[in-house]
């Protein structure tokens, strides 16, 4: 297979063997083994990244030599490279001009895996329109998307699967946003309008709620776990003591807490709320985690592999081993919040507050500058004496 470099001649167009040969700025004199010759431009376009966050390098096909002379050749590749600087994809405009649902989609779907916490969250995000929305949209131009084409991907799983359709509206409402932003369509998004004028068919929301222990039997069964020596009873104490998520749990690291001020800090990122969140320990709690220093491992309960926390499962395992039967991990926020609304002295807010709930409207929140810690530290330490009353301390 032979290359060449430099500029392109009439008579090398002609007479050049199998390869990839360049006429300089992107333009390419493609020659198969068999004796086809067609022309690309490389172009790489402003503004637009890859999958690997780099940007968006491009081959354009421009006809074959035997119809696209060189000089012809080099002025679509010019107007290409005009295109590409301006931030335009050539794929989108000239003969092609609108692009599809398809293909935008997948492109917002580049632009926005940097902005991703989880990359499996990115991967929903695309999975849930090439399951449902490509299939019946996917190839339509983006311009030609209206309100009866959004229904007819929308309709068949608002009912039976409400949650998964409502994210697909969201992503779909999305992916039209950039078509407009691009000059690939204009007027209102569908989704919108079918959203504020009410068409689709409510849906009454059931609400599920985690199964809770009583929080009167919380004291009893605490006792039993811990006489376990088992690293997931330990996770199970101190969250049942926190109050906290499983996954807030099983991630926290060791750099999160100062026992010098007996404070646990969850970072932003790993609070569902996208907030950090201050958890006061109590003497019960660090009695849990202070001797798991001596493994010194990275995380503070760590599973099978080194410096890596257990499974999600663990602790709900434990539980079936243990045979408690109708109650999850969560269910122990539960059981403390109802124990908490028969306190006297533990507020509605100082409750909702040690559960890293959002407490009041935005208004409200913008002026409540306080966590409320010393309170939040009260009531924790009351529940912890609350939960180990049982206990041998002997």
């Amino acid at each position: 297979m032979s290359y060449h470099s430099g500029k392109l001649t009439k008579n090398l167009v002609r007479t050049l063997g199998a390869g990839r040969h360049g006429d300089g700025n992107g333009l390419y004199l493609v020659v198969d083994p068999s004796g086809a010759r067609r022309w690309i431009v490389r172009v790489t376009v402003k503004g637009q990244r890859n999958r690997e966050g780099k940007p968006l390098r491009t081959d354009f096909g421009l006809g074959g030599a035997d119809i696209v002379t060189l000089n012809q050749a080099r002025d679509r590749a010019l107007e290409y490279r005009r295109m590409a600087k301006q931030g335009v994809n050539p794929r989108y405009n000239g003969r092609q001009e609108i692009p599809c649902f398809e293909d935008i989609a997948r492109q917002v779907h580049i632009e926005r895996l940097p902005t991703w916490k989880n990359p499996k969250h990115g991967q929903q995000w695309i999975n849930t329109l090439a399951e449902y929305a490509f299939p019946k949209i996917g190839r339509l131009p983006v311009s030609e998307i209206g309100q009866p084409e959004v229904l007819q991907v929308l309709l068949p799983i608002w009912t039976e699967k409400h949650e998964t359709a409502k994210r697909l509206a969201q992503r779909m409402k999305a992916v039209l946003d950039v078509a407009k932003s691009k000059g690939f369509r204009d007027g209102e998004n569908p989704v919108t309008t079918i959203r504020d004028a009410r068409v689709m068919p409510t849906v009454k929301q059931k609400v599920q709620h985690h199964k809770a222990m009583r929080w009167q039997d919380v004291p009893a069964f605490y006792a039993e776990l811990a006489t376990k020596n088992a690293m997931a009873a330990k996770a199970l104490m101190f969250t049942c003591l926190t109050a906290s998520r499983t996954s807030e749990v099983l991630q926290a690291r060791w750099e999160e807490f100062d026992f010098d001020e007996l404070l646990w800090t969850i970072p932003a990122e790993r609070m569902k709320a996208e907030k950090a969140h201050r958890v006061p320990l109590t003497p019960q709690m660090v009695a849990i985690i202070g001797p798991l220093k001596e493994l010194r491992s990275e995380v503070v309960f760590e599973g099978q592999k080194r410096h890596k926390p257990m499974s999600n499962m663990a602790m709900l395992m434990l539980l079936r081993r243990m045979k408690v039967e109708g109650v999850t991990v969560h269910g122990f926020r539960s059981a403390f919040r109802d124990w908490a609304s028969e306190q006297p002295n533990v507020s509605r807010e100082i409750a909702e507050l040690s559960l890293a709930h959002t407490v009041g409207s935005e208004v409200e929140r913008a002026y409540a500058r306080s966590d409320l810690l010393p309170m939040r530290r009260v009531a924790l330490q009351s529940w912890s004496v609350f939960c180990t009353e049982q206990c041998d301390l002997t």
